[in-house]
């Protein structure tokens, strides 16, 4: 059975978090400026309920960050 670990001659695909993260703070862009302008507890929780999967990929973007990048190998 052949062996599913990154290579180092498979290309990175570090773009699938940066994808990810780009299109997350693009939805949260209009929460952000409020939160910039008056931050407050009402404010900050609207903007986790109402737009909770841009929130969890941005808290998850290290571990892709590091599940995608280059230099991934399995040892023998």
């Amino acid at each position: 059975m052949r062996d599913l670990a990154i290579t180092p001659s498979s290309p990175s695909q570090r773009w699938v978090p940066l994808l990810l993260g780009v299109l997350a703070l693009l939805d949260l862009r209009v929460e952000l400026q409020l939160l910039v302008d008056h931050i407050t507890l009402t404010s900050l929780i609207f903007a986790i309920r109402h737009h909770l999967l841009a929130v969890v990929v941005i808290l998850l973007l290290p571990s892709m960050w590091r599940h995608y990048g280059p230099g991934r190998r399995s040892e023998p």
